[in-house]
């Protein structure tokens, strides 16, 4: 509702004031009025119909939603198509060169070219266009139909006006000629001309084609504000058609879905199956194309789930012509394996008896028995083969490779080498072999025996500077006190490098009591005790 202020109202003002908008949406009070005796309709927002503060409106409007900011200089009109403004009687300069006209140049000229253009012949000089500029708004820059004659549609009527009344003089005609040959040939043409009468009123059914459309038509009237308007909706069943819910009205029959419309069970399962057209959802699922569509489906998921690139809703063609490919597969391979059973194990419904030697096993092969009934001569027994060749030798091997076994590893029995296509030595290469194993353990065994006669060496003492410490060793109590002195020192000057001297002396020359000043100086950093040291 449009509300006009925003003034203070009481509890009870408030509720009439809604009851009334409630009732003004349901269509039992009439629509609240503009300013200019418009309804407005009383579905619109609050948030769109009620007006800014700033405006000041006394009464409801919509008239803060139009345009209230009108340009003057936009406009509506259109150019005048065809339409001349002056004709010369010669050429003036500055005239297109092919017709004559003031208007255009002759690159933009829309007249046929002339032989001979109007500017050196003088004559046929073309009228001058009427050139007109517009300044479009928004909306006339983007309308389709600006400009649009609609007396131009009455030349398409007429047309098909035209096509009418030529058929209905055809038709007309056609009669009569059949009416003439009839009375002529009297009775014997009677079965043709019912037969001809049938195709002009199919020919006439063609021409009021568009009327008899109409029989699925309701016209239903759309309830609104502004008096309402009519819309067309199409009815796609069947008036004369039983609804599927009341076939069978038992409250334990067939499950019917309002919201799809479906029945998947049959309603009347004891009924005659000659007497029912409606045999539930699930007899046009499984059967028919319906059934075909879904194998394809099935056939398309499992070829994507094994790799292949189909899709049955991206590629519909692509999945069936390869569904087709795989039928035809299908069929060939289990034909080519029947072949190969009958052709292995032969036919036991074919006609064709076998011959009478094979039946009672008789044959040309000598075959020798003892008294007690055994084979001696003429059936050995067959060894089986493998796959793999077998018995053959090489490289003068006389066993195969494989035939020995030691210490993990596999060879040649001749020559028990344990290298694979290695040359075959014979007995010679087996005694060379044990004499080779024969000094390598005699050798490990008398490098054994010398480890153990080794004796102890004794383990020498480091001295504190890291080298052997020799046993007549004797320190200098003055010499360690002076290089201790020196220690102290040369640590100072670590700390502080002011206190070094600009000119160094280096000596490289270290005594045996500056290495233990050293080593009485140097702290310890895994000693618990460092922290009490000096």
């Amino acid at each position: 509702m449009a509300t006009a202020s925003v003034a203070f109202k009481s509890r009870e003002d408030h509720r009439k004031q809604i009851e009334l908008e409630e009732a003004r949406k349901a269509g039992l009070a009439p629509a609240e009025v503009d300013e200019d005796g418009k309804e407005i309709n009383p579905h619109i927002p609050q948030y769109m119909s009620s007006a800014p503060w700033y405006l000041n409106a006394e009464r409801p409007s919509l008239k803060h939603q139009r345009k209230w900011k009108s340009d003057p200089n936009y406009t509506k009109s259109w150019y005048d198509r065809g339409a001349k403004t002056f004709q010369a009687d010669k050429y003036r300069k500055g005239a297109c060169e092919n017709c004559g006209a003031m208007t255009h140049t002759a690159k933009t000229c829309m007249e046929r070219p002339r032989r001979t253009g109007a500017k050196w012949t003088n004559k046929h000089i073309a009228p001058d266009e009427k050139i007109e500029t517009f300044e479009l708004d928004y909306d006339g820059k983007r309308d389709r139909w600006n400009g649009y004659d609609a007396s131009t549609y009455a030349r398409v009527i007429e047309r098909y006006e035209a096509r009418d009344e030529a058929r209905k003089k055809f038709l007309k005609e056609q009669q009569l000629k059949k009416l003439e040959k009839s009375n002529k040939n009297g009775e014997d043409a009677v079965s043709d001309e019912d037969e001809e009468e049938d195709d002009l009123r199919v020919d006439e059914a063609k021409v009021d084609e568009s009327k008899q459309m109409d029989f699925a038509k309701v016209e239903k009237r759309v309830r609104t504000t502004g008096g309402g308007s009519t819309g067309t909706v199409r009815n796609l069943r069947i008036r004369e058609d039983t609804a599927k819910y009341l076939l069978n009205l038992d409250v334990n029959s067939a499950h019917y879905d309002p919201k799809t419309r479906s029945m998947r069970e049959d309603p009347l399962p004891d009924a005659d199956p000659n007497e029912k057209f409606y045999e539930g959802d699930n007899q046009y699922r499984n059967s028919g194309q319906a059934l075909e569509f879904k194998e394809l489906n099935i056939h398309a998921w499992e070829a994507f789930d094994k790799g292949q690139d189909v899709h049955m809703q991206a590629a519909p063609s692509q999945a069936e012509l390869l569904y087709k490919n795989f039928k035809v597969m299908k069929e060939k391979l289990k034909s080519q394996t029947k072949d190969t059973i009958l052709e292995k194990y032969g036919n036991a419904s074919d006609e064709n008896k076998l011959p009478r030697e094979l039946l009672l096993g008789q044959s040309e092969r000598h075959v020798e028995y003892d008294r007690a009934g055994r084979i001696i001569k003429g059936q050995e027994a067959a060894l089986p083969k493998s796959k793999y060749e077998e018995d053959i030798y090489i490289n003068n091997h006389t066993t195969v490779w494989g035939s020995w076994w030691k210490d993990h590893q596999w060879g040649y029995k001749c020559c028990k080498q344990t290298i694979r296509n290695s040359y075959c030595t014979g007995a010679a290469g087996i005694e060379a072999a044990e004499a080779s194993s024969d000094l390598m353990k005699a050798n490990i065994a008398r490098k054994e025996a010398a480890e153990e006669d080794l004796k102890p060496v004794e383990e020498k003492k480091l001295a504190t500077w890291g080298t052997d410490i020799p046993d007549d060793l004797v320190l200098d109590e003055k010499l360690l006190a002076e290089a201790l002195k020196k220690e102290d020192q040369r640590k100072r000057e670590e700390k502080d490098e002011r206190k070094r001297k600009y000119n160094v002396r280096w000596d490289d020359e270290v005594t045996a009591e500056d290495m233990e000043a050293y080593r009485m100086k140097k702290v310890h950093h895994d000693d618990p005790m460092k922290d009490f040291m000096h």
